[in-house]
């Protein structure tokens, strides 16, 4: 398409002012509609990953074989704190720490319940992406957290002394005394429910652990890849043997979850776009119609078909440009708006509680829509294809035209 060719459709294009508002408007909302959900679907998947890698199960662990099938006290990965600096100097980490998990029973007076011991490093856990995210912090010594949940069924209170009796790694006798020194509520429930949460060092020793502990939670960059990376991790010699997965393949039901909204957006995309080809097709073939002596005359004059089907065709190219620019400027507004701000959920439910638990998660009802390039440009293309479709008819329509009757209409 030449620039004279451009010109001349964009000026035959607003002959009809109102028509071609109409038309540039529709397809303009068609595909601003298309980038806001895109928009939400890419918080959703955000969300989704950000909720199941952060405090839960960091974007890559590492265990000991077959550690996740049984959870035995004696599969324990040796060499913890070494393994846990090769991994935190490899390219694309953020955090690691190491973890252990142990079942026990906590005693106050006679009644003892259920419990499980979490040994944990308090800095990395305390970030943002931590177990103890915005979480009272763990003190040092014989002073552990309580699920607040757990501290309530037991009638626990800060600064209590409380008895933990379990088996070490080695099937010894495992029991102290432990002060309370705080009650935590964290995003995973088990925490909330079930966990007494004491420093790392103290549950090895405890535990008959020395140096050892059952997982070590591994936390990516932003950008970086979590099944390149549990690739790399895996080659380091300190987890020689030991079993590093990614998120993925740790929850795939949450991967399916995400896949099925990922393919619901095609159905979006076909119809939306089915509304922008008719609007297209609509505005080209009146168009065709009202020049049809117009364009006789151009025929009897010599002009071959091809530059009069290339001009209607550029006339719809044209169009569907105007409509993606709108559409451009306004979803992409709308995204940009909702990202900083937030899309919260619960105001279109008319109020309730903020987070809503599934999975053993806390899941916020807060989304923070972001568009990619490649969103805008898949946009756009869409929406050129479909011009370009939607000018076959009328396009067709004006190449076979025959100049003497187009003449005397």
């Amino acid at each position: 398409m030449t620039l004279t060719t451009a010109r001349m459709a964009w000026r035959n294009l607003w002959r009809n002012p109102r028509r071609t508002s109409l038309a540039v408007a529709a397809i303009g909302l068609s595909l601003a509609l298309v980038l806001v959900y895109d928009g939400v679907l890419r918080a959703y998947a955000d969300w989704m990953r950000a909720t199941m890698t952060g405090p839960l199960l960091g974007d890559v662990q590492v265990h000991a074989p077959e550690w996740r099938k049984d959870r035995a006290m004696d599969r324990t990965l040796a060499g913890a704190a070494a393994a846990v600096e090769a991994v935190r100097r490899a390219p694309g980490v953020a955090s690691a720490s190491a973890r252990i998990y142990a079942p026990a029973l906590a005693a106050v007076g006679e009644e003892g319940f259920a419990v499980l011991v979490l040994g944990i490093d308090p800095r990395p856990e305390s970030r943002p992406t931590g177990l103890l995210a915005g979480a009272t912090a763990l003190p040092a010594g014989k002073r552990v957290l309580m699920g607040k949940a757990l501290a309530e069924n037991m009638g626990v209170s800060p600064g209590d002394l409380i008895a933990i009796v379990g088996q070490g790694a080695d099937g010894s006798l495992a029991n102290d005394l432990f002060t309370v020194a705080g009650l935590v509520s964290t995003s995973v429930d088990f925490v909330n429910r079930q966990a007494v949460l004491l420093e790392l060092p103290v549950a090895q020793e405890l535990f008959a652990m020395p140096g050892e502990a059952h997982e070590l939670v591994v936390h990516a960059r932003p950008g970086t890849a979590a099944r390149a990376l549990a690739g790399r991790l895996s080659a380091l010699p300190e987890l020689a043997g030991a079993e590093v997965l990614d998120w993925e393949r740790l929850a795939p039901e949450m991967v399916a979850l995400i896949r099925i909204v990922e393919v619901a957006w095609v159905f979006v995309l076909v119809l939306v776009f089915a509304a922008a080809a008719a609007g297209v097709a609509n505005t080209m073939l009146m168009s065709t119609f009202e020049r049809t002596h117009e364009l006789g005359m151009l025929l009897a004059l010599g002009t071959r078909p091809a530059r009069v089907v290339s001009l209607v065709v550029a006339e719809a190219l044209v169009l569907g440009l105007a409509g993606v620019l709108a559409g451009v400027a306004l979803g992409g507004g709308i995204v940009a708006i909702t990202h900083r701000t937030g899309f919260d959920f619960q105001a279109l439910t008319g109020g309730g509680p903020r987070e809503l638990s599934f999975g053993g998660l806390r899941w916020s009802l807060v989304l923070h829509p972001r568009l990619a390039l490649v969103d805008v440009l898949r946009g756009a293309g869409a929406v050129l294809a479909t011009a370009l479709l939607a000018s076959a008819w009328p396009a067709s329509r004006a190449a076979r035209l025959e100049p003497s009757r187009a003449l005397r209409s």
